[in-house]
């Protein structure tokens, strides 16, 4: 292994010269958490094309509550991230920790506690989420039962990870390992405060957090969980395949250590630039921005320190499939990684926020960088676990450029409509009215895009399947290698070792290592959110807002529910553009009954914030049932199932509850009446519609859903 380091130091000495110990590497958890990853990326791929195919064909949804885009979409994501990328990450990490220490893990049963915790965790997101049980927070939308599964395997795997680490033969812990650490130990913090809820039932509860407040939380813990999940634990596969499979050590040792610590420090504080312009405190945004520039220079020196590793094997990249992917791999995180600090500038954000841009931006990462650095990784695995050569290294080419392809059918169209949509949304005509007041006339344009990113999608699984049937073909020419034997001497204890660089010395202190990993990221996290919480003047409240009722409250409920957040913002930036169209601009004071928070990340449709008494009851019963009935060329689906069923009552005394002991001023007692002035206010809405010509009971969802959107705004002078 002391290939893989840069030859500056020379560890050799360092270990005992006594009898070599034998031991066993598992390869079985590996294979394991490999096809789990193979199986969970086909499925993850499925949802997100179905979902992508929905924007332009409403019809894919079905009309069913369980498959429309609301729901949909957040299984896509989680799909991806935890189960596609989460177990391809395992399956890197328990391979290559085992190699890295000279020893096996610490413990097989952790191991296997935490394959299998993790796939029933992945199997309850699939079947929760479609069925509406959502936080509704992005990339955390998992219900509070889950949310605790997920905090014990974590654990579970965080020391199995440290323990393999302290009980190692090799002293010094190689750069790979410090990503792993920074992920276990980060993950764990990001996870817990994001998930601080107060449950009502098994399968609702709030967050803890109300409007600004929650949004900064959340997208504290959205944006690092792409930095600890989808990026460092990345970074550590690609410092341990990469030199691998080019047979090349790493180019920069020293580069290493500068871009670790700066990485995991700056990366915490950048979350803030996903709310700039929203009514989250400008020094806030500010201190976002100023970081996630600062993120280039690490993040330019990993994607750096991957490629110049090749040096002098650029000739093995035209030949080896795998080279190919791992390259492309690590040029998508050096174009992510520039285009996101740029896009945290406000002159840009301005720009791409809540459009088509962010999409481009983000699946750049996930196909390009996660998803092309697991297949590299399996194509270097499946050979050397089954002891063969790869079936058919012309299939692996094929799914190389088919792949890519799909990248850039997928990324261009998805640029070119966020280009769209953000010039027509912004655009005013000669006499300085809006020139396309109508928000679908940018929805209807950018479908021939919608069409194209799906073509892309579908390009992208056709090479996964190739890549699946290739890997079958090699494992059943091959036997598979369940226990690797190997050899090391002994890690001497109590052996006092002088001189070195300063950062060997810390390397080989792994406790001393994770506890300066955790404070690295703690120190941002804090500075962030403490005056948010503390200082008043932050959040200055508004005497006119006042809690909703419990009829709205249980509407909101139900808007959470259908995953309406995933299209719809309710967060009006002060420009021109967007208070001509929607009304005067959000206020920090609106938001702090809101639990949680819905500025929302995406507009596929208009923003909500103001829409409350703009439309008739009337119209926004027939717009649930029929969105063309009342916005010609939508692709809005429809939810004739809001007409049909029926709210629960009996939960509304427990919700009220529960808001007053976040907060929320419901006087004391109110819960035991929450019922009865509900049923009065959906008294009234059933009258109103009555009078439309439409007849309906006052304990339908569809009412529950209309009293919350005709309350939008209303609290705010200037709405619309």
């Amino acid at each position: 292994m002391h290939f893989l380091r840069k030859p500056t130091f020379d560890f050799s000495s360092e270990n005992s010269g006594g009898n070599l110990e034998g031991f066993y590497y598992d390869n079985k958890i590996v294979k394991a958490f490999m096809i789990a990853t193979v199986v969970f990326g086909i499925v993850g791929m499925l949802a997100g094309l179905t979902a992508a195919i929905q924007l332009f064909w409403p019809a894919a949804n079905l009309n069913l509550p369980y498959t429309t885009f609301g729901r949909l979409r957040p299984l896509h994501t989680n799909a991806v991230i935890f189960a596609f990328v989460g177990n391809g990450m395992f399956a890197g990490v328990y391979y290559s920790l085992p190699r890295l220490t000279k020893s096996a893990v610490f413990s097989k049963a952790l191991s296997w506690i935490h394959f299998w915790g993790w796939q029933l965790i992945i199997v309850a997101a699939a079947v929760t989420l479609p069925l509406g049980l959502t936080s509704s927070k992005e990339y955390a939308e998992l219900e509070w039962p889950i949310d605790i599964a997920i905090a014990v395997i974590w654990i579970v795997f965080t020391v199995n990870l440290i323990m393999t680490i302290v009980k190692r033969r090799e002293r010094h812990m190689y750069v790979a390992l410090w990503f792993y650490i920074a992920t276990a130990v980060t993950i764990a913090l990001l996870h817990v405060v994001n998930s601080l809820e107060l449950p009502i039932s098994w399968t609702k509860s709030y967050s803890i957090y109300a409007g600004v407040q929650d949004a900064l939380v959340q997208w504290w813990y959205g944006h690092n969980a792409v930095a600890f999940f989808l990026t460092t634990p990345i970074l550590g596969l690609m410092y341990y395949f990469l030199p691998k499979a080019a047979n090349r050590p790493v180019y920069s040792y020293k580069l290493s250590i500068i871009l670790f610590w700066s990485l995991i420090f700056i990366y915490i504080w950048a979350g803030p630039h996903h709310l700039l312009y929203t009514s989250l405190p400008d020094w806030a945004q500010s201190l976002g921005t100023v970081f996630s520039i600062m993120l280039i220079a690490p993040s330019w020196g990993g994607m750096l320190n991957g490629l110049l590793t090749l040096r002098g094997a650029w000739d093995r990249v035209r030949e080896n499939p795998v080279l190919k992917f791992f390259v492309v791999a690590v040029t998508s995180y050096g174009m992510a990684t520039f285009e996101g600090p740029m896009l945290s500038l406000k002159n840009v954000n301005a720009i791409s926020h809540y459009t088509d841009w962010t999409v481009a931006h983000v699946h750049v990462g996930a196909l390009g960088w996660n998803g092309f650095m697991i297949f590299g990784m399996l194509y270097y695995l499946v050979p050397r676990m089954w002891k063969t050569k790869i079936y058919s290294t012309k299939l692996a080419n094929a799914h190389f450029w088919i792949a890519t392809l799909g990248i850039l059918f997928y990324a261009l169209p998805m640029y070119w409509a966020g280009f769209t949509q953000s010039l027509m949304w912004k655009e005013f005509d000669a006499d300085g009215f809006l020139a396309y007041p109508n928000f679908l006339e940018t929805v209807t344009q950018i479908i021939p895009m919608y069409v194209m990113r799906a073509i892309g999608g579908t390009m992208y699984l056709a090479g996964t399947l190739i890549m699946v049937y290739n890997l079958m073909k090699t494992a059943s020419s091959g036997e598979f290698v369940s226990e690797e034997y190997a050899e090391a001497p002994a890690l001497e204890k109590n052996v006092k070792i002088t001189g070195g660089h300063w950062h060997s010395v810390l390397e080989r202190k792994p406790v001393l290592f994770t506890v300066l990993s955790f404070v690295a990221v703690f120190i941002g996290g804090v500075i962030e959110f403490v005056p948010t919480w503390i200082v008043d003047s932050n959040i200055p409240t508004i005497s006119s807002v006042k809690p909703y009722t419990p009829l709205e409250l249980e509407g909101r409920d139900i808007y959470i529910r259908e995953g309406c957040n995933n299209c719809h913002s309710q967060m009006i930036r002060p420009f021109r553009s967007e208070t001509e169209r929607y009304g005067e601009y959000t206020k920090a004071g609106e938001t702090v009954y809101d639990h949680p928070h819905l500025f929302g990340s995406k507009r596929t449709g208009p923003d909500l914030q103001r829409v409350g008494a703009k439309y008739p009851d009337s119209w926004h019963y027939n717009h649930m049932l029929e969105p063309t009935s009342m916005s010609p060329g939508s692709i809005m689906p429809a939810y004739p199932w809001l007409l049909d069923d029926e709210y629960d009552t009996e939960m509304i005394g427990k919700k009220v509850s529960a808001m007053r002991t976040l907060g929320v001023p419901y006087e004391e007692g109110f819960e035991n009446k929450a019922e009865a002035v509900m049923l009065e206010q959906a008294s009234e809405i059933t009258g109103r519609l009555s009078e439309a010509g439409i007849e309906t009971s006052e304990k339908k969802e569809i009412i529950a859903l209309i009293a919350y959107l005709q309350r939008l705004g209303i609290d705010i002078k200037g709405h619309k």
